[in-house]
């Protein structure tokens, strides 16, 4: 694994991302190695056809986006306040093709991000599944799980 020069983060901007930054931190200061962390916005409410009055669905999602966007900053910029270079890339469109394309423009080595499955609701929100990042990344992946809700009893 010597080779791993160059990490890329997915971040779905939920707080299970956290758990993949951390690993990225990790790997990056093991091996050397720039981080990157990539954030894609996609809207699925700028949908073509898209006519259903929800506009608390839609105000939800944004809130959502923008909390756990301060909370992934949080993490970032104190690893770069202890001298880490971090390098985050925000892109918006069809997440799958935009996080291709980053790994492709910054010739990334390995590729870390959630393992676990989402619902519909989050397939819908966030817009990529796993299955399709996978077929068709050109490099390393790095899944990594998220840690099981506690029971309540």
């Amino acid at each position: 694994m010597e080779d791993i020069k160059r990490i890329l983060v997915v971040s779905r901007m939920t707080k299970y991302c956290r758990k993949a930054v951390h690993y990225g931190v990790s790997l990056s200061k093991k091996y050397g190695a720039e981080l990157f962390v990539i954030h894609v916005i996609h809207n699925p409410f700028g949908l073509e056809g898209w006519n259903l009055p929800i506009p608390s669905l839609e105000e939800e999602y944004k809130r959502i986006l923008l909390e756990e966007k301060k909370q992934l900053d949080i993490i970032i910029n104190l690893e770069k306040g202890k001298g880490m270079s971090v390098k985050e890339l925000i892109r918006e469109g069809e997440p799958t093709g935009e996080i291709l394309k980053a790994v492709k423009e910054e010739n990334i080595d390995i590729v870390i991000m959630l393992a676990h499955e989402e619902g519909h609701l989050e397939h819908f929100l966030f817009g990529h599944s796993n299955e399709e990042i996978i077929r068709k990344m050109p490099c390393s992946i790095l899944m990594v799980k998220k840690e099981p809700e506690p029971v309540a009893f």
